[in-house]
């Protein structure tokens, strides 16, 4: 098995999968997770790269948020597209980044994702309310390069 499949069980992806669906639940955002071993790239970079192979920036008020994480490179970054980044504090993605890292350096990636689609699901809900006519634009599975 490579790094990427044992970061995570079948179950804690279904959860993570799961938590994706409760933080899109009550706004019209989009939360995707992407993990892969490694990357020689800025953490940042390489997200953002993953979120335009991903087609993230086709939802219709740009309001798309990628989780980034190479494993073996012990990396991790989050990157909003440009509708949710004009409405969120400078240091929102830093302070979810952090809540994150708690995790994460204890070995509980699990939780550590779970508690930043949350944590950007609740900013998303603030500035992208769910409406009536909101479809799941994009997959809320876990994809993997």
């Amino acid at each position: 098995m490579s790094k990427v499949e044992e970061f995570l069980t079948a179950e804690e992806e279904q959860a993570i999968v799961a938590a994706i669906g409760q933080a899109e639940k009550n706004t019209s955002g989009e939360i995707r997770v992407h993990i892969e071993k490694e990357t020689s790239m800025a953490p940042l970079e390489r997200a953002v790269e993953v979120f335009h192979q991903l087609q993230m920036e086709n939802t219709q008020e740009r309001n798309g948020v990628v989780i980034y994480v190479a494993v073996k490179s012990k990396q991790f970054a989050i990157y909003g597209d440009k509708g949710i980044n004009e409405k969120v504090d400078n240091t929102f993605w830093d302070s979810t980044k952090d809540i994150m890292l708690g995790h994460f350096k204890n070995g509980n990636f699990k939780q550590g994702l779970i508690d930043g689609i949350l944590q950007a699901g609740e900013q998303l809900k603030t500035h992208f309310p769910y409406q009536d006519d909101d479809t799941n634009e994009l997959s809320n599975e876990i994809s993997k390069g």
